[in-house]
């Protein structure tokens, strides 16, 4: 039988394994809830500033049998913060979310703070995946990173990004270069301490709020780089892209990761039919699994995988008030066919 890390290799090389494989990344993606805190008595916010405990409640995912991955950061706001937004680390059921930006203008972009990865909430994260690569074996490490655009709406008022995308375009190019660089340390960063894999989530870089000529000319483009930048991974990378995917899945298709993952309003069906060669990632709905019982998440992780997808996952971050029961009920459905 392959061990997880195998598996998971195996897809991202187009193999065919014995089963796909079932994770959960981190980051945008967070698989920690309330009541797996509670199963080994570590908490949040403080696992977020506390290496150990992080890693403690990455490896607890593996161990209660909810994914076959660690991974860590658990939200996404480590490289706003360390950018010099200010963030509100949230509480045990509330993930960290930014409360104030650093700019108004992709002009200011001079004011910005580069990312220093060895110190503050990103030495936390790379210290956190060398504890996971001492103590974990035969287990993917996914490190997290929050994607390019999302990033640049995380650090500056969101409307009058979107809005500068358009108006100051040269300087806008020149905001999302200098945020992307910094994504890049940070990524190898998280390589260097031992992340086999890394995972990038854009959900306000969407074909929806963007629009098919800029989601190319911004999002793809600048996820591209980000991935060209980070070639040292060691099995493989992931591309989340949040909304319907309709009117992009041409644009999608030219994004340079070894898996692309989409949420629950994207069939599965139909992201196989556009993107036939392409290692697909999802989409067991959150909303079930967070208000289901374990009999539909099963159901839904059947459909899943009867649709084509190679990797099952959450369609999006699970909510930490997700029953322990409901999301161990993926991973036991697609091991009841080893049995």
């Amino acid at each position: 039988m392959l061990t997880p890390k195998e598996r998971l290799k195996l897809i991202f090389e187009g193999g065919r394994p014995d089963r796909p494989a079932c994770i959960c990344p981190g980051g945008m993606m967070n698989m920690v809830t309330k009541d797996l805190m509670e199963e080994v008595q570590v908490y949040l916010p403080e696992a977020h500033t506390d290496a150990r405990k992080m890693a403690d409640l990455a490896k607890a995912v593996y161990e209660k049998g909810c994914f076959e991955n660690v991974g860590v950061p658990f939200c996404m706001t480590v490289e706003a913060g360390e950018m010099g937004a200010k963030v509100d680390m949230g509480t045990n059921i509330y993930e960290p979310h930014v409360v104030e930006y650093v700019i108004d203008s992709v002009s200011e972009v001079d004011r910005l703070t580069p990312v220093d990865v060895t110190r503050g909430r990103a030495k936390v994260v790379t210290d956190a995946i060398r504890i996971l690569k001492e103590e974990t074996k035969d287990v993917p490490i996914v490190g997290n990173l929050t994607g390019p655009v999302s990033t640049a709406s995380s650090v500056m008022e969101p409307v009058n990004f979107y809005k500068e995308l358009r108006k100051k375009n040269e300087e806008a190019h020149r905001y999302l270069e200098f945020i992307t660089d910094q994504l890049i340390a940070f990524g190898r960063a998280q390589i260097e301490a031992g992340a086999d894999v890394i995972a990038i989530s854009d959900p306000s870089g969407t074909g929806e709020i963007l629009g098919p000529k800029y989601f190319k000319e911004f999002a793809v483009t600048y996820i591209n780089r980000l991935l060209q930048g980070l070639q040292k991974e060691k099995l493989g990378t992931i591309v989340h892209i949040c909304g319907q995917m309709g009117p992009v899945y041409q644009e999608i298709n030219e994004v340079k990761s070894s898996a692309l993952s989409f949420d629950s309003v994207v069939p599965m069906k139909e992201a196989r039919k556009h993107l036939p060669d392409r290692v697909l990632m999802g989409n067991v709905s959150t909303y079930a699994l967070e208000f289901g019982d374990p009999d539909r998440v099963k159901m839904l992780t059947k459909s899943c995988i009867k649709s084509g997808s190679d990797i099952i996952a959450p369609a999006c971050g699970l909510g930490m008030k997700s029953p322990l029961v409901n999301i161990q009920a993926i991973l036991a459905c697609m091991q009841e066919g080893e049995k």
